[in-house]
């Protein structure tokens, strides 16, 4: 049967239209490899880690230098938050008081999340760059992945490009470092072409003598709540580590995990409940390697200094859980950890976690 002559127009104008679509999406957006090499930068002869020396490690989300003064449109559970984007004054006062806490505390290695780069929220700034601006005498290298990019979205709230990514900086040498793909979360071909691509950016560092350590970055999924995707993140992550465990090389594991600790839900208040499940999907990571926070701390009676989280809804009054964590292979030590909580409530909704740490002598 031939179809109407204005019918075969009109189909054909709708196969053009969807041509032109998908073309115009798949230039717009990204598409990692499921393992890819990560760009490292060395500015300086950096020294190499020695067996059995302490490190000092952080991890921190610093927001892309947002500051706290803003209720973003994503921070409230409705997304009918006020702003937007930081001021371009605030996202230099940040930068600032990011540096100076990092100054004041030279951790070894630094595990950052959500750093932009080529964002139209935030001035297009490539902000692991301004960072190693402000600290290259103390920090000579760097290791980077992005989990967003896009050169445009057209959600009503971005109207304009991304880019965000791990960073982790390095007072040591780094020897090279990889970028794994996480699972992404259920959704059609046009929300999953655009949404964020979460990753762990693992940088290994050459120990004297022979061997290296691991030293993971990551940032968990945070809207992913009904559906699988967290215990997918969990379970990939648990996978990569029990692979360094079985080759014996030491390694650490640090970031945003976006999870509570498995007794916390129930001590949070109702209606901050909504991005996280009654069973928390960590547990499969704190029964099996060394958490800091421990699960006793993160749930006892001193559970407050170990908040991490201080959300920007105006309902939450200060930090009131905790969603940031370091792991460490069972071949380092722990010395002490603790959160910097006195002088960061102001720099960004998360809170630095610092740990000193005894690598094994061989």
């Amino acid at each position: 049967m031939t179809l109407p002559r204005p019918l075969r127009i009109s189909l054909l104008a709708l196969l053009l239209i969807l041509s032109a679509l998908f073309a115009l999406v798949y230039s717009l957006t990204w598409r990692p490899a499921a393992r890819a090499a990560a760009p490292v930068s060395c500015t300086a002869q950096a020294p190499v880690l020695q067996p059995g020396q302490a490190l000092k490690v952080m991890t921190w989300n610093v927001q892309y230098l947002a500051g706290k003064r803003y209720v973003f449109w994503y921070d409230l559970a409705d997304g009918s938050g006020p702003h937007s984007r930081p001021s371009s004054a605030d996202l230099a006062l940040t930068l600032d008081q990011v540096v100076r806490v990092l100054r004041a505390e030279q951790p070894d290695i630094i595990l950052l999340q959500e750093l932009h780069d080529g964002a139209k929220a935030s001035d297009y700034q490539d902000q692991l760059a301004l960072l190693q601006q402000g600290l290259r005498d103390v920090y000579p290298c760097s290791a980077q992945a992005f989990y967003w990019k896009a050169a445009f979205v057209p959600h009503p709230r971005i109207l304009g490009s991304v880019g965000m990514k791990l960073g982790t900086l390095s007072r040591y040498q780094i020897g090279h470092a990889e970028r794994l793909q996480l699972p992404q979360m259920s959704a059609n071909p046009l929300s999953h072409a655009f949404n964020l691509k979460r990753a762990l950016l693992i940088s290994y560092l050459p120990l004297r003598g022979g061997g290296q350590l691991a030293a993971i970055n990551t940032h968990l999924d945070a809207f992913a709540q009904g559906d699988d995707t967290m215990r997918q993140h969990v379970a990939m992550t648990a996978r990569l580590l029990d692979q360094l465990q079985a080759e014996g090389t030491p390694w650490l594991l640090g970031g945003d995990f976006n999870l509570l600790p498995p007794a916390q839900y129930q001590r949070l208040a109702p209606t901050q409940r909504s991005g996280y499940a009654p069973h928390s999907e960590l547990q499969q990571l704190a029964e099996r390697y060394p958490m800091i926070p421990s699960l006793e701390q993160a749930n006892g009676a001193q559970q407050a200094e170990w908040y991490t989280h201080f959300p920007n809804d105006p309902s939450v009054p200060g930090p009131d859980r905790t969603l940031d964590y370091l792991f460490h292979s069972p071949q380092l030590t722990l010395l002490d950890a603790r959160v910097r909580q006195h002088d960061t409530l102001t720099i960004a909704d998360h809170l630095p976690l610092l740990a000193r740490l005894l690598l094994p002598l061989d």
